[in-house]
């Protein structure tokens, strides 16, 4: 596994399991097992993903010291404002039961991030959270409420992969040192993506699957990358890409495959409403 430092000195593997969408009822229990066993040590999980509780108790049953697991979970748009936040990460953090938690960031940008954050960054402080850092901000966003941070986001999560390569936005976070996360680092599936002829060329010349191919580029563009998968062989091979190296030719082969259009725009008209009204969650 490879580390990358994170702008609060924090070390983060670069390598994650992303558990969105695996449900809470012993799913992704045995898939988070299945990846620390796998060699994983960075659970990607959120309060919105109802199973903060299966990931929690599969870190605990695993054996492996819970200072060599990083955990990450996120606060949801319910919760946001000064009060608010304090209680979604006090929910967090019972649901988890891990005693403190690696990286909590503010899942969807929308409504009272500034006073959130206030709340984040004394949870900080007080132990509670590791990092803290954002989710989904465009550079708009990013600019409408970043100046006004006392702390920095260690972390911006978004979605990344070849075709969506954020290339403005890793610009301006670059500014603060602050690292990107990939969700969808695969493309969510997209097969104009698993079998383009770029990738598929240099998957057959390191004996690889292309899947590996686009998160190695990911990896070595200095991305935190999420693959989600319940499927134990992809489990482990999404994470055997560190025994190659592509080279500059070959990187800026995979970069010429950018659209510069990822398929979620946070500034999207209804998108807020949209993501307001999807659920509710309770203690």
């Amino acid at each position: 596994m490879e580390y990358i430092t994170l702008n609060d000195g924090n070390k983060i593997p670069q390598v994650g399991f992303g558990v969105f969408m695996i449900p809470n009822d012993g799913s992704t229990y045995d898939a988070v097992l299945t990846a620390l066993k796998a060699g994983y040590r960075h659970i990607d999980s959120a309060a919105a993903y109802f199973n903060e509780e299966d990931v929690g108790k599969a870190v605990r049953d695993s054996g492996i010291p819970r200072k060599e697991i990083f955990i990450t979970s996120k606060l949801w748009l319910q919760d946001h404002g000064y009060e608010g936040a304090k209680i979604g990460i006090a929910r967090s953090l019972r649901k988890l039961d891990l005693g403190y938690i690696d990286l909590y960031l503010i899942h969807q940008p929308y409504g009272d991030v500034a006073c959130a954050w206030k709340a984040m960054e004394e949870a900080k402080t007080e132990g509670k959270l590791r990092s803290i850092g954002v989710s989904n901000m465009s550079v708009n966003i990013w600019n409408k409420f970043i100046p006004g941070f006392d702390t920095k986001p260690a972390v911006n999560q978004v979605e990344f992969n070849p075709l969506a390569q954020q290339k403005k936005l890793r610009e301006v976070m670059a500014q603060t040192d602050t690292k990107l996360e990939a969700w969808y680092p695969l493309g969510h599936g997209n097969e104009s993506l698993l079998t383009n002829s770029v990738v598929t060329a240099l998957a057959e010349k390191y004996g690889k699957n292309a899947g590996q191919i686009i998160l190695r580029f990911e990896t070595q563009e200095g991305v935190i990358v999420l693959p989600k998968s319940t499927n134990p062989e992809r489990i482990r091979t999404n994470l055997d890409i560190f025994d190659f190296e592509l080279t500059e030719t070959e990187i800026e082969e995979m970069r010429s495959l950018d659209t510069g259009k990822p398929s979620h725009d946070p500034e999207a008209p209804g998108v807020e409403e949209m993501l307001r009204g999807a659920f509710v969650i309770k203690d």
